[in-house]
């Protein structure tokens, strides 16, 4: 099986449904973060000795590729999987977890105290781009409010487990 169909050659890309656009379309722009983010996470969960959270992480990656699809397909009608409110409750419970086990959640911390909150940090900070290009998207065409509500959770939640994962917290001084 050969995975090249040169059919990109000229800087086109076909959507879920079919349409092609441009590589740098808002659209794939959108996706791909969220590529990057299952990508990044993979890397991260690779440091996690924690079973729990590294069942959580692959978790969210899978939940990843619904909202890749989601955000690759034009056509509402095509989309298959869709994000729903439970998703986001199981994010919210994986917060309260997390932060339930911070001995002092409110100050702000210097990132990476360790290579498990290292990486989680940077899933986090491409988690809040893919939310910025998806806030972009919803500019011009119309996204599930549910794909951004939990795109911005994912964020907090993926910061619950940095913070966790921090082998010591340096609070900032100003």
């Amino acid at each position: 099986m050969t995975i090249y169909t040169k059919t990109g050659d000229k800087g086109k890309t076909s959507l879920f449904d079919s349409r092609r656009v441009y590589k740098d379309d808002m659209r794939v722009e959108a996706y791909g973060t969220i590529d990057e983010l299952g990508a990044s996470l993979g890397l991260a969960k690779n440091y996690v000795e924690d079973e729990e959270m590294y069942d959580f992480i692959h978790g969210i990656q899978n939940k990843l590729f619904t909202v890749a699809s989601i955000l690759a397909t034009e056509d509402p009608e095509k989309v298959r999987h869709h994000i729903v409110e439970k998703d986001i409750d199981e994010l919210e419970k994986i917060i309260d977890i997390y932060m339930g086990r911070i001995e002092d959640p409110n100050c702000f911390i210097l990132n990476g105290f360790g290579k498990k909150a290292g990486h989680l940090h940077v899933s986090r900070t491409v988690c809040r781009r893919a939310e910025r290009r998806i806030i972009t998207l919803s500019g011009h065409v119309e996204i599930d409010p549910l794909v951004i509500k939990y795109v911005n959770r994912l964020s907090d939640t993926l910061y619950s487990m940095a913070r966790y994962s921090e082998d010591r917290e340096v609070c900032v001084e100003y």
